[in-house]
């Protein structure tokens, strides 16, 4: 099984670090896509190599996508690959999981109207905006979505999302 992180320089380091290592103690391949290869470097400067480019992600081959937070996601969201991947994840009903900033994408990528959600709380006006019903919990899961507002929620935003996994 592999999973998908997509990120860009300024990410928030731990909800980025905790999601790869936690799917890969699970078995899982895990691949971080971003605008161009090499590494991004979170906001507390731990580097991650990225694995490919968003033009190279076939959302198909994975089984859950992660949007860390920090300043990453407002630097791809507008991105149409990565709107692109959301949408494919969201369609196949594939588990997508969204933290802090995260969510900034999903909003992006049109994909939030009449959905459960939570963020960080400086989104929570666009978030509402984006027609999604939010609610100020550590984790908020809507169908195979998952939503959580910040680092300290880490523990509950990765229970429920290897809750939606697949086992192999």
């Amino acid at each position: 099984m592999k999973a998908l992180i997509l990120s860009a320089d300024n990410f928030e380091d731990s909800e980025l670090l905790v999601p790869l290592y936690r799917l890969q103690e699970a078995g899982y391949t895990v691949e971080v896509a971003s605008t161009d290869r090499g590494s991004i470097v979170g906001k507390h400067g731990y580097p991650v190599t990225v694995d490919k480019t968003f033009a190279e992600v076939d959302a198909d081959a994975y089984a859950v996508l992660i949007l860390p937070g920090g300043k990453a996601p407002a630097a791809i969201r507008h991105d149409p690959e990565v709107q692109a991947i959301a949408r494919a994840f969201m369609a196949a009903d594939k588990p997508v999981a969204a933290i802090c900033h995260g969510p900034q994408i999903l909003i992006s990528a049109g994909l939030l109207n009449g959905r459960r959600t939570t963020c960080y709380r400086s989104v929570t006006e666009e978030l509402q905006a984006a027609g999604a019903r939010y609610e100020d919990r550590e984790v908020v899961v809507d169908g195979r979505l998952v939503t959580s507002r910040q680092p300290g929620d880490l523990p509950a935003f990765m229970r429920e999302i290897m809750r939606l996994l697949p086992s192999e």
